[in-house]
C-alpha cells in the first residue's frame, strides 16, 4: 500500500516538474518578447501566475516533504 502511495504522488510530482518547467520557459520567451516589444504572452503568463504556477510550486515543496516524511516514518518503523 505504501509503495503504491509513493508511486501515485512520484507521479503526480513528475508532471508537477514539467507544469513548472513549462511555465519558466514560457515566462523567459514572453520576458524576452516584451523587451524587444513582441507579443509573446506575458500579460497571460502573469495573470495564471496566483492560480497555476504558484500552486504548483507549493504542491511541488509539499510532495517533496510528504515523500520524505513517508520514508523516514517507515524506514523507522520497518527497522524495529
Amino acid at each position: 500500500m505504501k509503495e503504491q502511495i509513493v508511486t501515485w504522488l512520484n507521479r503526480i510530482l513528475m508532471a508537477d516538474v514539467f507544469l513548472i518547467f513549462f511555465g519558466f520557459a514560457w515566462f523567459a520567451i514572453a520576458v524576452a518578447g516584451r523587451y524587444l516589444n513582441i507579443p509573446l504572452g506575458f500579460d497571460l503568463w502573469y495573470r495564471l501566475w496566483i492560480p497555476v504556477f504558484n500552486p504548483a510550486i507549493g504542491i511541488l515543496f509539499l510532495g517533496a516533504f510528504a515523500t520524505w516524511s513517508i520514508n523516514k516514518i517507515s524506514d523507522k518503523f520497518g527497522s524495529q
